[in-house]
């Protein structure tokens, strides 16, 4: 390892003594997608039953649908939803 490298190292693995900390509000949802991440999102935001039935009648419209490979020399992975990851944006504070 170059000296440079392990001068990195030894400055990420130090810990952190300036005292400045972030408080910020998240959510912890499981990895991936699924009726029940759709329902605990639902649960989470507050939504009427109404809507929470329409997400959970285009989730289950989503998984029938096969990707397009109309495009002959595109080479994409397919994608998974196992090891989808939700982010919440910051919540904004109301005067």
């Amino acid at each position: 390892m170059s000296t440079a490298t392990s001068t990195i190292q030894e400055l990420a693995d130090r810990e952190y003594k300036y005292g400045f900390v972030t408080d910020v509000e998240a959510d912890a949802l499981p990895r991936g997608l699924s009726e029940d991440i759709v329902r605990l999102i639902s649960v989470k935001k507050k939504e009427p039953d109404w809507l929470l039935e329409w997400r959970l009648k285009a989730y289950r419209y989503w998984l029938t649908m096969e990707e397009p490979r109309w495009w002959p020399n595109l080479k994409i992975a397919p994608s998974t939803t196992r090891t989808a990851c939700i982010i919440r944006p910051r919540s904004r504070r109301r005067s």
